[in-house]
């Protein structure tokens, strides 16, 4: 049973991944998402459709697409960083919020008209409420849209939606098991979800990259395709032992991991796994498609597809005016944001799930997904004429009214982005969070382990103490930290120079408030053991003792906690800029990527002449996993290279985009690329010199360098230099002329 088992496995898998293939390449020569080629494939391969092979144990599939799902949104949350959330502004948020909001109600009004159950329907509205990322980017690519105006807006829009996204998914399954909606158990939902999602992230952007640090030199590939494997799987486990699910987990993880400096090897190294789950997910998506029920329920497939359509083109663009954005701009977001993809399958596979959600939602929404999928690049195209015909329509008082509320928006939203007060408080109640929740972790430890474990241990009056000791001394860095003042000397006199005179009384209430929550985290250890009396006189004692005996000590401490913190989340901007590395006075080490379209790619050091030009000097260059410290000056720069270049800031932000540039990489069809092939024995440069070869003349290329030997030595190519099978070509050219060359 176990070897048929095993063999019908690899039967579905093979299946579905050679239909997956052959409908992604008809999908790509018809220009269309190759997630629809996934969804094709997935029907062919259902009972459904009786002209191919169908799968055997559909529980296999089942299997493959749930790791689908966890890999999935641990790739979407390599993507998503907080240090990017804080950039993309309260237009985006404002946006997202009325969007999903919108969607949510009247998905559920429209599923109560359709008559189906308060959960079904409450359901429905999630899926309707969150746009495809994928899609909209690949829509944008196609028509060469990626550069307008609206576009950054509306990325940062699908940021916070994949974010939205996560925490619905939490609030949809407490629904689903309560079999009702209660304001008192989703509130504790999502105070539970907060609480853990800022532990996680506390604890694992504090250890993780400093342990990436100390490990670098020997984290090859493998190993970390390892590592980050494993912390994906480990935080999904974690997630579901905290009553969440694997989804969230693996999300948590990959938002993690996108602060780190190795984000972009990771996303590089874990691509095809993605990929292949990802196909077996949409894939299986497609396979719950039955066309009687899209027969069926033609009616309501095409309502869902209007409402989606209509929805999403009004709530998105009366959230940009809401946020103070351009009529034009509105318009132009809410046309881009008019489908429904991933996370609506992912929404409605959880629903499945929990057995809450009618077998005929699937298609339908699979469905209503296909059909607004196709209909986008119409749509996006659509924004600019539906713009010029609603301006020549709308009264003119309106039109001077939405300009004015839009320069007014933008003027107040950059006045509150200099106030110095606005800084202050988002410092005060970031640190009270981040400490709070690591104290009442601790004290949860303490309580559940270690002093039951001491009281038992030591029985008595001093068993107690020695617990409750023991408790306090482990609470106490976190405690002081959160009396500790988050306003330095320099900020006060900065706050005089700006108003001629400061209010202290913001800071008297903030300093209260903290010791007030101090004083309470206290008692809580002693509350149980001693009286209410003896706790409260104990728990001043113990905050007078941290302030005026323990505060030098733990001052110093918490300042290379923060400091260490603070880098680790800033470590992916750092270690581009080099803020973190200085060595002399001003000077610092920064690190950046050689981009395609770097002024000196393919020349050599001492040609390139970076140090006269830019007044830096390149310490070493990262070629894939090698490192050449203090390199030559006759070795070549090539894309893709990482070069550790020791400047002043000044000088860093000068070369910056020069070295980083990548706009080669949107260049059409048959313009010069840089790239690299060996030479096989049957190619016919093989026993030709150079000069013989004939390659600018013949093939209208550059030849710039020739790798050759186990040492992989960099040549530069003489005219007498005779080709060798085995030798790698750094060349640049057409590769369509380049062809005849490669094979």
């Amino acid at each position: 049973m176990e070897a048929l088992n095993i063999e019908s496995l690899i039967a579905d898998l093979a299946l579905i991944l050679v239909l997956g293939a052959v409908a992604t390449v008809v999908f790509k020569l018809l220009k269309q998402p190759v997630v629809l080629g996934y969804l094709v494939a997935g029907f062919l391969a259902s009972p459904h459709f009786s002209f191919f092979p169908t799968v055997v144990t559909h529980d296999n599939i089942e299997f493959w697409a749930q790791i689908g799902i966890v890999v999935l949104l641990f790739s979407l949350g390599l993507e998503f960083s907080f240090k990017k959330l804080l950039n993309v502004g309260s237009s985006a948020i404002i946006t997202c919020l009325i969007i999903v909001t919108g969607m949510l109600g009247l998905g559920f009004v429209v599923g109560k008209m359709l008559h189906f159950s308060t959960v079904n329907a409450i359901f429905l509205g999630g899926m309707i409420s969150m746009s495809s990322t994928t899609i909209i980017i690949k829509a944008l690519t196609d028509l060469n849209m990626r550069q307008r105006r609206f576009v950054p807006l509306v990325l940062a829009v699908l940021i916070i939606e994949d974010l939205v996204a996560v925490v619905l998914m939490v609030i949809l399954s407490s629904i689903a098991i309560n079999k009702t909606v209660e304001s008192s158990e989703m509130l504790k939902s999502i105070l539970k979800l907060s609480f853990f999602l800022v532990m996680w992230f506390t604890v694992g952007i504090f250890l993780i990259p400093t342990v990436f640090k100390r490990f670098r030199r020997i984290l090859s590939d493998e190993l970390m395709l390892i590592i980050s494997m494993g912390l994906c799987f480990l935080m999904a486990i974690l997630a579901v032992k905290s009553g969440f699910s694997l989804a969230l987990g693996a999300f948590v993880m990959g938002s993690i991991l996108a602060g780190t400096s190795e984000a972009e090897r990771i996303e590089r190294i874990i691509m095809p796994v993605k990929d292949l789950f990802g196909a077996v997910f949409f894939i299986s998506v497609g396979m719950m498609v039955n066309p009687q029920v899209i027969v069926d329920f033609g009616g309501t497939i095409a309502l869902l597809s209007v409402v989606v359509v209509i929805g999403m083109i009004l709530f998105g663009t009366f959230g940009m005016l809401a946020a103070g954005q351009p009529l034009k701009i509105a318009v132009e977001s809410g046309f881009c944001l008019t489908q429904i993809g991933e996370f609506s399958f992912i929404i409605a596979t959880l629903g499945m799930s929990l057995g809450v959600l009618d077998y005929s939602m699937y298609p339908i929404i699979v469905t209503v997904s296909v059909i607004t999928t196709f209909l986008t690049p119409f749509f996006i195209k659509s924004a600019i004429p539906c713009y010029n015909w609603l301006v020549k329509r709308l009264p003119k008082q309106w039109s001077v009214l939405l300009d004015g509320y839009s320069k007014n928006a933008t003027e107040s939203e950059n006045k509150q982005s200099l106030s110095l007060w606005k800084s202050l408080i988002k410092r005060y109640v970031l640190r009270l969070l981040l400490y709070s929740v690591v104290t009442i972790a601790l004290i949860f430890g303490c309580r559940t382990y270690l002093i039951p474990f001491l009281t038992s241990s030591i029985p008595g009056a001093w068993g107690r103490f020695l617990a409750m000791a023991s408790s306090i001394a482990i609470i106490s860095p976190f405690v002081y930290a959160i009396i500790f003042p988050s306003v330095t000397s320099l900020e006060r006199e900065q706050l005089v120079e700006k108003s001629g005179r400061v209010s202290y009384v913001p800071l008297v209430v903030m300093t209260l408030f903290s010791l007030f929550v101090a004083s309470n985290f206290i008692m809580s250890i002693l509350y149980g053991t001693y009286s209410s009396a003896v706790s409260l006189i104990a728990g001043i004692g113990i905050i007078l003792l941290l302030v005026l005996v323990l505060s030098p000590i733990y001052k110093r401490r918490l300042k290379k906690l923060e400091h260490r913190f603070l880098s680790n989340v800033n470590e992916r901007e750092n270690r581009r800029t080099g803020k973190e590395h200085n060595l002399v006075s001003d000077l610092h080490l920064a690190h950046m990527r050689v981009g395609y379209s770097c002024p000196f790619v393919g020349e050599r050091l001492r040609n390139a002449d970076i140090r006269r030009k830019y007044g830096v000097n390149v310490a070493s260059i990262q070629r894939n996993m090698v490192i050449y410290p203090v390199p030559k000056g006759d070795m070549r720069i090539f894309p893709g290279d990482v070069l550790g270049v020791v400047g002043t800031d000044e000088q860093i932000q000068q070369l910056l985009p020069l070295v980083e540039s990548n706009e080669k990489l949107v260049s059409t069809a048959g313009s010069p690329q840089f790239l690299h092939f060996v030479i096989s024995e049957k190619s016919p440069l093989v026993g030709k010199t150079l000069s013989q070869a004939r390659l600018r003349e013949e093939y209208r290329c550059m030849l710039v360098a020739v790798q050759r030997g186990e040492d992989d030595e960099y040549l530069n190519p003489p005219p007498d230099l005779c080709f060798a099978p085995g030798d790698i070509l750094w060349i640049v050219g057409d590769p369509k002329l380049l062809a005849p060359l490669r094979k």
